[in-house]
């Protein structure tokens, strides 16, 4: 319907809104946009820092030798590796928050946690004599920011247009997803520098690359997010909204549990965002395994900085091209470039699965370039996935209601709402598992092979599913859900 001045004044109570219809342009040309904007442009810098702080141990980890910490390189591997897990598992919780508690007050409240493993890891890394196992623990805590990105995508769903999800959604995840380059690219540089004074604690003596003293705050690495927590969590308490329409109970959100599109898009959206974060969990400690001349921190950022940055042009290009589409083509180009990286991978002599063809010393101009077209695909693919599922949910919940039925027309709408967000989430939880998954099987492919190679194959594998997938149900003609 279209609002009335009168119905404006009463959108709004605190900072609840109680009137919400964003598919009525009259509402969202009159105040909806720039609800929606505003809420979009505080949850984006909160799901930077909730991606800075989930990643921090991609740097981290390759750090530690360096400051005296005695690990092994499996170790290392399963810290770089853990805060994945862990926040995988809280995605799943998190999914399903935001109709519970309201966007707004849950973004506020998940953004402050971030506090806790920032001032642990901030601590722990002055000291070489920290146990492993209190690593350990903090890595997992940092999957706190890893569960936030379920909670934020699912809220920033509630607040656009269907036409306009796939952009929005897009924004909020790109420029969001930039938190883990910028922590990989910021980190070599904020712990070369007493940035904290006394408060930061005792600078650390290390031996750099070429052999002279060096001295560093690692802990500058972790408490350099503190501030600006503290700021985004005030912000999101105070000028984000809860919609009132949004609220639904448990039960209702679960009923994805029994739509099979849901498990589907969890299996596509595990191959692109599974792939993004869990590349760029992996991609330093790989270099530095692979390549023992190359400084991976000097590289390794730029990958996920073009995934993130590509995010909303793969949004974009959905939401004008047809989602199904663009994934579809994107996971056939994914699966090239992966060989391309076993072509530029060194032929290690005690590598069960070495290739038999490409440079013998290997080449890390082409392994990073070919890097470099995975992270871009898996930015591309993650705006198109998401743009697939308020789509098919939406066309699920309408098609059988008529058009003229204005009540049944909205009831149907709210369900497809609730569900979308709900799958938003949740498929984003089972794909963060590919933050773990990844960097483990790395390790794990290096220690029982002698590399990576078997790894990198079963990444093709699993890609070639997913073209099968997204071409039987989403993309051929005649498919039971084309989006």
């Amino acid at each position: 319907m279209s609002t009335t001045p009168t119905s404006a004044r009463q959108a709004h109570t605190g900072r609840t809104l109680t009137v919400w219809t964003p598919e009525d342009k009259a509402f969202w040309a009159s105040q909806g946009q720039a609800i929606a904007k505003l809420n979009l442009w505080i949850s984006v810098p909160a799901l930077f820092l909730a991606f800075a702080v989930w990643q921090m141990w991609s740097v981290v980890a390759v750090n530690l030798p360096t400051l005296g910490f005695k690990y092994t390189t499996n170790q290392l591997f399963w810290l770089a590796a853990a805060p994945a897990l862990s926040g995988a598992t809280l995605r799943i919780f998190y999914s399903f928050m935001v109709p519970l508690v309201g966007g707004r007050r849950w973004t506020a409240i998940s953004t402050a946690t971030l506090l806790i493993p920032t001032l642990g890891i901030g601590v722990a890394v002055q000291d070489p004599t920290t146990p492993y196992p209190t690593m350990l623990i903090l890595a997992l805590l940092c999957g706190l920011g890893g569960g936030n990105f379920s909670s934020s995508m699912a809220n920033i769903s509630f607040f656009f247009p269907k036409e306009r999800k796939g952009s929005a959604l897009g924004v909020n995840a790109g420029l969001g997803n930039l938190g883990v380059s910028v922590v990989q690219f910021l980190s070599p540089i904020i712990i070369s520098v007493g940035l904290f004074g006394v408060l930061g604690g005792e600078s650390q003596h290390i031996v750099n690359k070429a052999g002279n003293p060096a001295e560093v705050w690692a802990q500058n690495a972790a408490f350099v997010w503190v501030p600006w927590i503290i700021v985004a969590a005030l912000v999101a308490w105070f000028f984000m909204n809860d919609i009132a329409d949004a609220q639904a109970s448990f039960a209702a959100q679960a009923a994805i549990f029994r739509n099979k599109h849901n498990w589907l898009m969890c299996l596509l959206y595990l191959g692109t965002f599974g792939s993004f974060i869990g590349y760029a969990a992996g991609f330093p400690l790989l270099i530095k395994s692979q390549f023992k001349d190359v400084n991976p921190l000097a590289y390794a950022w730029v990958g996920p900085l073009v995934g993130a940055l590509v995010r909303p042009f793969g949004g974009w290009l959905a939401d004008k091209l047809g989602g199904a589409k663009v994934t579809l083509w994107n996971f056939v180009v994914m699966a090239v470039a992966v060989v391309g990286v076993l072509y530029f991978l060194p032929k290690g002599a005690h590598s069960a699965f070495a290739m038999p063809w490409g440079p013998q010393a290997g080449n890390f101009t082409g392994f990073f370039l070919m890097f470099l077209v995975l992270f871009l695909t898996t930015g591309i693919g993650n705006g198109s996935t998401f743009r697939m599922i308020p789509v098919i949910f939406l066309n699920q919940k309408t098609r059988q209601v008529s058009r003229n039925d204005e009540a049944a027309m909205a009831r149907a709408m709210k369900e497809a709402n609730t569900e979308a967000a709900a799958v938003l989430g949740f498929t984003a939880a089972v794909a963060a598992y590919g933050g773990f998954f990844i960097p483990k099987s790395y390790g794990t492919s290096i220690e029982a092979t002698g590399g990576p190679e078997l790894a990198l194959m079963t990444f093709i594998a699993f890609y070639l599913l997913c073209i099968v997938t997204t071409w039987w149900f989403y993309a051929r003609e005649h498919a039971e859900q084309p989006c």
